[in-house]
């Protein structure tokens, strides 16, 4: 069987990134790492213990928050791909639309959004690396 390209990260956006982080904190135990204008005012959310590549249980997720903007003010997932030019193909071709040109993630890698053919918007990230084992 061909291995499945798995959900890895989610996000979510704010008006207020303290009293988001301050939310997600409190009522699940959340840790967040707030990031700099150079990285989009991000915020990272780690929501299980994690190593170098991630979270450590398997199927286990991190996420993160952006500020709200046009066409990306509703909660998305992130699905990991083997190569995000390849994907992008696929995904047009099964009738979604892709959302600009991929960003390079310093440490992260190779990031892109797009809608699906409801109009729900998700993204796709080529990890540095190459794919990690058991999608994680």
């Amino acid at each position: 069987m061909a291995r499945m390209n798995a959900v890895v990260h989610f996000e979510l956006p704010y008006d207020d990134r303290s009293r988001m982080a301050a939310f997600y904190t409190k009522a699940f135990g959340w840790q967040t790492t707030m990031l700099g204008e150079e990285m989009g005012n991000y915020v990272l959310a780690a929501t299980a213990p994690s190593g170098e590549m991630g979270p450590i249980d398997p199927g286990a997720i991190n996420g993160g928050f952006h500020p709200k903007m046009p066409n990306a003010d509703a909660p998305s997932v992130v699905i990991e791909v083997d190569e995000v030019e390849t994907a992008m193909e696929a995904v047009a071709a099964a009738g979604g639309i892709i959302l600009g040109e991929p960003m390079d993630i310093p440490g992260v890698g190779r990031y892109v959004p797009f809608t699906d053919t409801e109009g729900n918007r998700l993204s796709m990230l080529q990890p540095l690396g190459g794919p990690r084992e058991c999608g994680n």
